[in-house]
């Protein structure tokens, strides 16, 4: 108050800011334990770095199946026994040749490489974001649509998605040899897809329940 009447009287004198109590709360130290405790986050990080490793096997996988669709598809016989190998079902009779099935087969098990490595990229990219430290990607040209509100809740309803559709690939994978099968694995594979659809809806509500009561009380 002092300090503003002077200023009043007198212009060239510079007038105080006040600083808020926030501002304050900020500049104190952290204590000791806190600050281990705070580090401790930073244990995930070789766990991430693994998931990395996880993800660089998966794209040797990926690239060692396309090949030997593409080499049995020009007719190398070693490419197109380890394809009839791949899609072979215990119990069931082995394909002879490289037919539309056993095409479809190779690429939906692509495809479910396609997808678990989007699930990796999920969790490293956006668990190391949530849990580890901030990436400072807001500026960058190629963050992703998603990660610009990534949360633990987002992370989880997109993690229960991906799931889902992994599931829906190795289902599909079924179904194409339902002949293979019994009625029994069928209608448990079927089953647990549905758990999955059930669990992603379940959290997904749980998530807006929640986003729902946050806005009502910001509001009060």
């Amino acid at each position: 108050m002092h300090s503003s009447v002077l200023s009043l009287l007198n212009p060239t004198l510079p007038m105080k800011t006040p600083v808020s109590t926030n501002e304050l709360s900020t500049k104190q130290p952290i204590p000791p334990l806190a600050r281990f405790i705070f580090m401790t986050r930073w244990l995930q990080l070789p766990l991430y770095l693994g998931l990395i490793l996880a993800q660089c096997v998966y794209v040797f996988h990926f690239w060692v199946e396309l090949s030997d669709l593409i080499g049995a598809v020009l007719g190398n016989p070693d490419s197109l026994q380890h394809i009839l190998d791949a899609v072979a079902i215990p119990g069931a009779v082995k394909p002879s040749k490289l037919n539309e099935t056993t095409i479809m087969l190779v690429v939906l098990g692509l495809i479910d490489v396609v997808m678990i490595s989007n699930l990796l990229i999920m969790v490293i990219i956006g668990g190391y974001e949530t849990f580890v430290s901030r990436m400072n990607l807001e500026s960058h040209p190629d963050q992703p649509e998603w990660l610009s509100h990534v949360n633990a809740s987002v992370l989880k309803v997109k993690l229960a998605t991906a799931i889902i559709g992994i599931s829906s690939i190795h289902l599909l994978k079924t179904f194409i040899n339902a002949s293979a099968y019994d009625t029994k694995t069928l209608l448990a594979q079927t089953g647990i897809h549905i758990v999955f659809l059930f669990s992603a809806m379940a959290i997904a509500y749980s998530d807006r329940i929640m986003a729902q009561t946050a806005a009502i009380s910001e509001s009060h």
